[in-house]
């Protein structure tokens, strides 16, 4: 499934107050956080990442399944985006957030293989 929009994330600084406006306004059930201050959303369909401890950013993007994460980076970069948070590989997964020359935050990521 690669190119394909397949997940989102909703960083804040606020993350009881991001549960409760996301869960009252579309019914999602978001998780307890875990050890990376990070819940669920919506079964797997998402996620609401507390970055109170990382800035304070504030963000709703989409992610983009991608089969090379390093090259999606480049390439990203060379049409004119920036890199909002490098490559990280938590062992599951690789993702990336750019930003495009228009200012949109998004992410590209790949699930790694077990």
């Amino acid at each position: 499934m690669s190119h394909s929009v397949n997940y989102f994330e909703i960083g804040t600084p606020d993350p009881a107050a991001s549960k409760a406006f996301y869960s009252g306004m579309f019914d999602w059930p978001v998780g307890p956080p875990s050890e990376a201050s990070y819940s669920m959303v919506n079964g797997e369909q998402g996620g609401l990442w507390d970055t109170s401890s990382m800035g304070g950013g504030n963000w709703a993007i989409f992610y983009v399944q991608v089969e090379d994460v390093a090259a999606s980076i480049a390439k990203a970069v060379g049409l004119g985006a920036s890199v909002a948070v490098p490559l990280v590989d938590n062992g599951a997964i690789e993702f990336a957030h750019l930003v495009d020359p228009q200012g949109n935050r998004f992410g590209v990521w790949r699930p790694k293989a077990a």
